[in-house]
């Protein structure tokens, strides 16, 4: 076999046990929680110590950058007057970090003078436990906004806090920057008075399993029903609902027993949070853990209304426009050294009520408003398991689930195709040395891998 022959065989069998490596599911076989999974086209960014000389962003796109422990960062956004920011500074831990109550990330939105337009904050909390969390701010276009209306240049201003005994290294960040058109007529600017918040009753039957995402780019659709996964100590796992207008999203996690016993419970030890499409968070919620099974619930939340903004309370403000929600669910690794290190069954019930209803008439092109909206390809995507990663890409239903396949199936049949090259390989190179040793070169066969292996 020429050396030609010989590389592509190699490359072929290389890109296979590449794609072992690449499969959902073998860093569970391996112990370790997947690390968190950037957008594909998330565009690197440095952020700037000082507003001068801080980089440029632009609505509608994601970035990564870091931020050291304390550290404060600039950039910088060019607005018009017509539509409302949202920024969102995703904070990404190194798995196995320290962190305290206290630590976290803030986020500000300046105009020029280094007047807020708005800031928001996140921390890690009682559970003192790393794991993605988010923060964001909004400039906001509106009839009672008097603040950061005219167009010129604004600052995001990303800022970290942490406890002088957590981890020092730096964190990753994922910044999401979008825009939502103002609306063509008056829309309400009266908050609602009352709403069904009765405890919605969660779904109940049978969980069908879908395996949960590691980030806001790869969260893995759902709709009403019982859903279930397994979750190893230190993971966060990303699901995404479609809600829209008028549609009220309900939520519940429940941790299943574990085998292991232990002689403490873990405070904390399942957080799981709801945010919304501008991944800005509506709620969230916890419950310690013993070793037995255990639940927590959403609270009820208002149904999805343009006027829900105006709101004092943050849980019903953050259901402001229809899209996609996320939900997150984190297992706190303090739970490994309670109750062993094997993953622990998790099932989730999901509701989403109510008829859906025409939204606000957005002014301008229909593609800026298109995150708040819901498609029937949302709602496909949730009837089959798709991933935002999938939906991007233009893939079939129920993709991520033919990747997975439980994590074994597609593990194995890469395997075959490898060992398929192998022989192939070995069966072209055996007919290759008869050939030269007929025409009397003397050459042996052999088999196996290839050399370049």
């Amino acid at each position: 076999m020429g050396r030609l022959g010989r590389g592509r065989a190699t490359l072929a069998a290389g890109a296979a046990l590449c794609a072992v490596a690449a499969l959902p599911g073998q860093a569970a076989a391996a112990g370790s929680p997947a690390p968190y999974a950037y957008a594909d086209k998330a565009v690197a960014v440095d952020g700037a110590t000082s507003s001068t000389g801080s980089t440029a962003l632009t609505p509608g796109s994601t970035y990564k950058s870091a931020i050291a422990r304390g550290g404060k960062l600039y950039y910088r956004l060019e607005l018009d007057a017509t539509e409302s920011v949202y920024v969102s500074a995703t904070a990404v831990p190194g798995l196995g970090s320290k962190v305290a109550y206290g630590d976290g990330i803030e986020v500000s939105l300046q105009d020029a003078d280094g007047n807020d337009c708005d800031s928001g904050d996140a921390r890690f909390g009682t559970s003192q436990s790393p794991r993605p969390i988010t923060a964001w701010a909004v400039r906001t276009i509106g009839p009672d906004e008097n603040r950061c209306k005219p167009a010129g240049t604004y600052y995001v201003v990303v800022e970290r806090n942490s406890d002088p005994g957590s981890s020092a290294e730096s964190w990753g960040t994922e910044l999401r920057v979008v825009s939502e058109p103002g609306v063509t007529k008056d829309a309400p600017t009266t908050p609602p008075e009352s709403w069904n918040s009765a405890s919605p009753v969660p779904p109940g039957g049978e969980r069908e399993r879908r395996a949960g995402g590691t980030s806001f780019n790869d969260a893995r659709a759902l709709r009403t029903g019982v859903w279930g996964d397994r979750i190893k100590p230190g993971q966060t796992l990303f699901y995404r609902v479609p809600v829209d207008w008028g549609q009220q999203v309900s939520a519940s996690a429940e941790l299943g027993s574990s085998s292991e016993g232990g002689d403490e419970y873990v405070t904390s030890a399942l957080v799981m949070s709801l945010s919304n499409p501008v991944r800005a968070r509506v709620d969230d919620v916890d419950t310690a853990y013993d070793g037995k099974q255990k639940s927590t619930a959403l609270e009820a939340l208002a149904p999805v209304a343009y006027e829900n903004r105006y709101s004092p309370i943050d849980d019903v403000a953050g259901m402001r426009f229809a899209g996609w929600y996320y939900l997150s669910v984190h297992l706190n690794p303090q739970v490994a050294g309670q109750f062993g290190k094997d993953p622990l069954d998790l099932t989730l019930r999901v509701g989403v009520k109510g008829a859906a209803k025409a939204g606000p008439a957005y002014a301008g092109s229909a593609r800026p408003a298109d995150e708040f909206s819901v498609s029937g390809q949302d709602e496909e995507a949730a009837a089959s398991g798709r991933t935002a990663a999938g939906d991007e890409a233009g893939a079939g239903g129920g993709d991520g689930m033919k990747l997975v396949a439980a994590g074994g199936f597609g593990g194995g049949a890469v395997l075959l195709a490898v060992l398929g090259v192998w022989t192939l390989v070995a069966r072209r190179r055996a007919a290759a040395s008869s050939a030269r040793a007929g025409a009397g070169t003397g050459a042996s066969s052999q088999y196996g891998p290839p050399p370049a292996w």
